[in-house]
């Protein structure tokens, strides 16, 4: 077993499933090989790996009676490699610890309370959103409106730790176009998020081009991650 300070400083998906080690987490070294387990974080139960593929499928064979249902998780080179697992999809995960554009305005963001207006939103324009109002790790949605009030975008800051801040809940309205909604209220959180941590992250579709073109424009960069299953 090994404690946050043990972990490799440099690569945010460990520390984000770490969660600042709260309640169920535990981590494990064997050799090159790690391996963080955390309960419902990101709607999963996940495991985050690094290391050689041969170890890491020694690593999680040993851990595997406590974990069976988890998701193994890391480098998309790397997942389909490790024995023992059953991939299971590949998406992207993005970051960013470089300057916030310039153009970013987080003051004209709209802290949501509204549990029922978020709720809402989300099954019209984005039904699928892995962060939902009072899911666990979500703590704040922002939003923009227009002159009449009316909801046009929402984000949350969701599953965040004092070093890796996390965006979810991405969704703007399916009947505005040109406003650039998306860019905008990314752009504007991550200028929030980004105060005091190592970096800004989130989870991108690999199919969903103009998602990852926006998040490029604000100076994410793409990293190709893979799930898995332990297989047998």
């Amino acid at each position: 077993m090994i404690e946050l300070r043990d972990l490799p400083g440099d690569d945010p998906l460990l520390l984000w499933t770490a969660q600042d080690f709260r309640a169920g987490v535990r981590a494990w070294a064997l050799g090159d090989a790690v391996a963080v387990a955390c309960p419902d974080v990101g709607r999963r139960d996940r495991i985050a790996v690094r290391g050689s593929a041969e170890t890491l499928g020694e690593l999680l064979q040993r851990i595997r009676p406590e974990f069976d249902d988890f998701h193994p998780w890391g480098d998309a080179d790397l997942v389909p490699r490790i024995p023992g697992l059953r991939l299971a999809g590949t998406f992207g995960w993005m970051d960013t610890g470089g300057p916030v554009p310039p153009w970013a305005q987080p003051d004209e963001l709209e802290d949501l309370t509204d549990e029922a207006e978020i709720t809402a939103f989300l099954a019209e324009h984005h039904p699928h959103s892995f962060a939902v109002p009072g899911g666990t790790g979500v703590t704040r949605w922002v939003g923009l409106r227009d002159d009449d009030g009316r909801l046009l975008a929402v984000a949350a800051d969701a599953w965040s730790t004092s070093t890796v801040a996390s965006i979810g809940g991405v969704a703007t309205r399916t009947d505005v176009r040109g406003r650039g909604l998306a860019r905008r209220v990314c752009g504007a959180l991550t200028a929030r998020l980004s105060a005091g941590r190592r970096t800004v992250s989130l989870l991108v579709d690999l199919e969903n081009a103009p998602a990852l073109r926006t998040y490029e424009r604000l100076g994410y960069k793409l990293r190709r991650v893979a799930a898995a299953s332990y297989a047998g």
